[in-house]
């Protein structure tokens, strides 16, 4: 969308906020700090000062105050993950989930983390929710069961055939119950790979190590289910190699065992009085999918740079896909007073309706998501390098060209002392500010793909 587009869409309100905006005499400043936050559309802001310190003399190097800045404020990020929230910070953040997947699939010498990990046995696994009762879908051949060929963007598909007989008690409640079973599933799946080459699940830990990277992602139906990267390394993790009876494929077959395994199941107790008199079972669907992850280059669909551009997608969603909203809900009602469609709100009411029953799973408090509460991304401890990781060298990087742009360059961090006092402001933007900042962020993320463009076309040209 063209700026001028976006103009005409404003209402006289926004507009006349713009002008304000753009008339001030520090305009300039803001249109900075913006550019700093990455075109955040929800940033946090400080007033404070900081005074930056010779150790050794005493002497002061810098000296600043926020009430130099528009407004008196300092804007920072909001670091925000979810795209439907911040786009920029959930770029942000989606590029960390990336680099991170990529790492644990290549190998970086950064993170002291071999390329020899390539040659390891890895796959990219899916695991799915049972189904809760039929609903409108595109099959590969033929027509839904409705008799109709629904298009992609049909808002029938993942609803109910049938909304009555649906079970969306037992839906929210495996939603809310998906990250024990994937800790279940991990712990059975070493047990798995002990049993197929006959030896005990301690002694496995004494020669290899299962390292993973996951993404959760809901389906339409509003059913979450994960995307894994899975691998075998030695017991040290990367740094060390995977014994001999390693393999892709005993990989992929216990893969297969664990997710069937009865242990890989959640008991919920029944509530009689509620009219649940069986309680439930909750396991791992049927469809299971398992595919070895090859080399980036090779024709293979399933390549590293592949995975680790969908893992990264989906760490920036949450259920919006779904119907749902991105915020919690103070109550039943309002999940009606919102003007939800009819499949999502009937989740978010089960989730109040059962949480009196099951008091410890917090399903009200979870009900925008559905009952889900888990990690929307996560890994294990040796799979590759962390967030926290990536986020340092880029607070690092940044404030190396700070100390260039103010000339402390020649002092080494360690001899100087800074002294500073921050306090939280607010957040946001006002309508004005926000139409210019999603101006920015738009024009950053054109240069990026401009950039990006380039470096690829270098490449294919080198």
């Amino acid at each position: 969308m063209s700026d001028t587009a976006t103009l005409a869409g404003l209402d006289a309100a926004t507009l006349g906020d713009m002008l304000r905006v753009a008339a001030s005499p520090r305009f300039d400043r803001w249109q900075d700090q913006i550019r700093r936050t990455g075109g955040c559309s929800d940033p946090i802001h400080l007033t404070g000062w900081s005074i930056t310190k010779d150790k050794a003399t005493g002497e002061t190097l810098r000296a600043y105050s926020t009430d130099t800045e528009p407004g008196g404020r300092l804007r920072i990020a909001c670091g925000n993950r979810r795209a439907s929230r911040c786009p920029a910070c959930a770029w942000t953040y989606a590029g960390d989930t990336y680099h991170l997947i990529r790492a644990g699939l290549v190998g970086d010498t950064r993170h002291e983390i071999p390329a020899t990990i390539r040659h390891r046995p890895r796959v990219f696994a899916t695991l799915t929710a049972p189904s809760f009762g039929p609903v409108h879908n595109r099959p590969a051949h033929g027509a839904c069961r409705c008799g109709t060929a629904h298009r992609d963007d049909d808002p029938a598909l993942g609803t109910p055939l049938n909304p009555d007989a649906y079970d969306y008690a037992g839906a929210v409640l495996f939603n809310n119950h998906a990250g024990e079973l994937w800790h279940r599933f991990v712990n059975r799946l070493r047990r798995e790979i002990a049993a197929q080459i006959g030896i005990t699940q301690k002694a496995f830990k004494e020669v290899a190590r299962l390292s993973y990277g996951k993404v959760a992602e809901f389906q339409k139906r509003g059913a979450v289910h994960f995307h894994a990267v899975i691998r075998l390394d030695g017991p040290d993790g990367p740094d060390t190699a995977p014994p001999a009876w390693a393999s892709t494929e005993l990989l992929t077959q216990a893969i297969r065992a664990a997710a069937a395994h009865p242990y890989v199941t959640a008991e919920i107790p029944p509530r009689e009085a509620a009219g649940f008199p069986d309680g439930w079972k909750l396991r791992w669907g049927r469809q299971l999918d398992v595919r070895p992850i090859k080399a980036f280059g090779d024709g293979s669909e399933i390549t590293e740079q592949a995975v680790a551009s969908y893992v990264a997608k989906y760490a920036t969603k949450a259920a919006e896909n779904t119907g749902t909203v991105d915020r919690r809900i103070g109550n039943r009602e309002a999940a009606v007073l919102l003007g939800l469609p009819d499949h999502p709100r009937r989740l978010i009411e089960a989730c109040f309706d059962l949480d009196p029953l099951y008091p410890d799973r917090r399903l009200t408090a979870w009900a925008h998501m559905l009952g889900f509460r888990g990690h929307f991304s996560s890994k294990s401890r040796r799979y590759s390098t962390t967030l926290g990781v990536l986020r340092q060298i880029r607070a690092n990087y940044r404030a190396e060209q700070e100390r260039q742009a103010l000339g402390l360059d020649g002092h080494e961090p360690d001899t100087v002392l800074v002294l500073a006092s921050w306090q939280y402001a607010g957040h946001g933007h006002a309508p004005g500010e926000s139409a210019l900042a999603a101006t920015i962020a738009r024009d950053l993320q054109l240069n990026r793909e401009t950039a990006r463009e380039a470096l690829l076309s270098e490449g294919s040209t080198t």
